[in-house]
Order: structure tokens, then C-alpha cells, then sequence
């Protein structure tokens, strides 16, 4: 029975990691086929392969995941609450995909950690949640939006006397760069998210020490299912992030992409923070697309997306809570 609950979670675990790729792969890619400068399988293949790439740079992100948020918890009861964590998590994905919601991934993975820990009576670390989580949720979408801004603003200004169709024509070339680190970094956060989830239930089973490293398999099972999900692409959240806030050009696309990356590099190698892609990429959009006014920006579009990252961390808390009672129930 324990090993089959173990099947079933890290199964779930991927599904997450694929969900995740589909969901999050519009962070990628959308300013680039928005502005033309990828097709947008073409997109998809390189922001797939970038995913799988950065999925190898680092192991920091994934240990605070599978140590830093809640105490791990042991047995069959500890396999239900992360059975429950990831359930909510998959739900709150699918139901933003749906509705073409740029929500966090990562915040919705969690918000049902924390709301499985709670129903199953786990202790939350509440220093790491408020840390590595609530402060970062905060902080990094204001840097985003503030970098984004002062780096489309050095750009008018270099390339100020520069021709426009060629400068544009330039900057396509450049998206393919900019779009590529950004898909790495994505890579670099987000798969290894799922790995701290893997390896922590691989600590509950007692099939690997709390400090091992991160068994290669593991790896490349995260790599790739999150570059298989992001190869089948998320099209309703493309169409909001490459549309709907403001009509994007290729400078402006280059400086989002090149914003976002940056920050997420820092996060994950500095403080090993695990930041949402998504909040970081759409400030920076925000935040570039400010320069031309506020009027440029459809800030009521932006503030229904800002409201969505609000609820994610609670909602999915309710479903993974639920889903735990649920499973408690059904097995005791």
C-alpha cells in the first residue's frame, strides 16, 4: 500500500509538472509570438527545450521547497496531506488555464501545501512561507514592474535616432535570445519545485535520506514532463499575456523578456527563493508597456490578473484541504 501511494503521488506530482508547463509556458513565449519574432511552435520547441535545460542549473529552489515550507511529514498520513497539497494545486491550475488567468503555478503548489499541512495537522513553517513565498510574492512583481520600466526607457533612449523598421527588425532577431533565457530561467524554478515535492515523498517512504541529493532520475523525470507541457502550449494564457495588457512591440517585448529572466536568475541562485514566473513576467510587461503611457497599459486587465494572485495561495489551500478530509475519509 505504501509503495502504491507513493506511485500515486509522484504520478500526480508530474501531472502538476505538466500542468504547470502548459499553464506557464505563455510566460515564455507569448511577447515573442505576439510580436512575430517566433512562430509559435517554434516557440513552443525552444521554450521546451530551454525548460529542460534549466531544469539541471541548480538544486536550491527545490530545497527549499521540500524543506523550507513545511515539516515533512511521515507515513501514510504524511503521503495523504502531499497527495492533497498537489491535487489542490492541479485543480487551481486548470481552472485559471480555463478561464485564460495568468495565476501562479507556484503559488497554487504552495497554497496546497499549506492547506494540506494544516487539514493534517503538519506543522507549516510559517518563517519559510512568509520568507521564501509572501515576501517574494510581493516584492519581485514590483521589481519587475520598476526594472521593466527604467530598461524600456534606456532603450528608447539608446536607439533614439536609430531607423524604427530596422531597429524593430533587430529586436526580433534579439527576442529569440531574450525569449530562450527566459524559458531557462523558467526551467531553473519551476521544475525543480516539482523536485522538492518528489524528493519529499520519496523522504516519507523512507526511500531517501532527507539530505541526499536529488536522484538524477527525479530530475529528468520533472525536465521533461515540464518540457512536454509546455510544448502543448497554453494558448488562452498567451493570448491575455501577449494581447490583452498592451499591444506589444519587439523592443518592448526584448526589454519584458530580459527584465523577467534577470529577476529570476537572481532569485534562484541568490537566495534560492522560489518565485512565481508568472508575476515577474507580467509586471515586467506592465512595467515596459508604462512607458508609453499610463493609458497604454488596460489596467482594468491588469488588475483582474493581480486579483488572481491574491486568491491563488487561499484557494488552492481550500481544495487541497478538502481534498485531504476527502482522502481521510476514504482511507482513514
Amino acid at each position: 500500500m505504501d509503495t502504491f501511494a507513493l506511485v500515486v503521488t509522484i504520478a500526480v506530482a508530474l501531472g502538476f509538472t505538466y500542468t504547470n508547463g502548459f499553464h506557464d509556458s505563455a510566460n515564455a513565449i507569448a511577447t515573442s509570438v505576439s510580436t512575430r519574432a517566433l512562430t509559435p511552435r517554434a516557440a513552443l520547441a525552444m521554450a521546451a527545450v530551454m525548460n529542460l535545460a534549466g531544469a539541471f542549473l541548480g538544486s536550491g529552489v527545490a530545497k527549499t521547497v521540500s524543506e523550507g515550507l513545511i515539516s515533512t511529514p511521515h507515513g501514510s498520513k504524511g503521503m495523504g496531506i502531499l497527495f492533497a497539497a498537489l491535487l489542490g494545486a492541479v485543480v487551481w491550475n486548470l481552472v485559471t488555464w480555463y478561464f485564460g488567468l495568468p495565476s501562479s503555478s507556484s503559488h497554487a503548489l504552495f497554497g496546497g501545501m499549506v492547506g494540506a499541512a494544516l487539514a493534517g495537522g503538519t506543522t507549516v513553517i510559517w518563517s519559510g512561507v512568509v520568507e521564501k513565498v509572501v515576501l517574494p510574492m510581493f516584492i519581485s512583481p514590483v521589481i519587475g514592474l520598476v526594472l521593466g520600466y527604467l530598461v524600456m526607457v534606456v532603450i528608447l533612449w539608446m536607439f533614439r535616432k536609430s531607423n524604427p523598421h530596422k531597429a524593430k527588425r533587430g529586436f526580433r532577431i534579439a527576442q529569440t535570445v531574450s525569449a530562450a533565457g527566459m524559458a531557462l530561467g523558467h526551467g531553473l524554478q519551476d521544475a525543480q519545485k516539482t523536485m522538492g515535492i518528489v524528493v519529499m515523498a520519496l523522504v516519507i517512504a523512507d526511500v531517501e535520506d532527507q539530505n541526499a541529493a536529488i536522484p538524477l532520475w527525479v530530475k529528468l523525470a520533472c525536465a521533461i514532463t515540464l518540457s512536454l507541457g509546455t510544448y502543448a502550449g497554453g494558448w488562452r494564457i498567451m493570448r491575455t499575456l501577449g494581447r490583452r495588457i498592451i499591444e506589444l512591440d519587439p523592443p518592448q517585448g526584448f526589454a519584458a523578456e530580459t527584465t523577467a529572466a534577470s529577476v529570476m536568475y537572481t532569485a534562484s541562485f541568490m537566495f534560492h527563493a522560489p518565485i512565481s514566473t508568472t508575476h515577474v513576467i507580467t509586471s515586467a510587461i506592465m512595467g515596459v508597456g508604462s512607458t508609453k503611457g499610463t493609458r497604454a497599459v488596460r489596467w482594468g486587465v491588469a488588475k483582474n490578473i493581480v486579483m488572481g494572485w491574491f486568491i491563488t495561495m487561499p484557494a488552492a489551500a481550500l481544495v487541497a484541504a478538502g481534498a485531504y478530509w476527502i482522502v481521510e475519509l476514504a482511507f482513514g
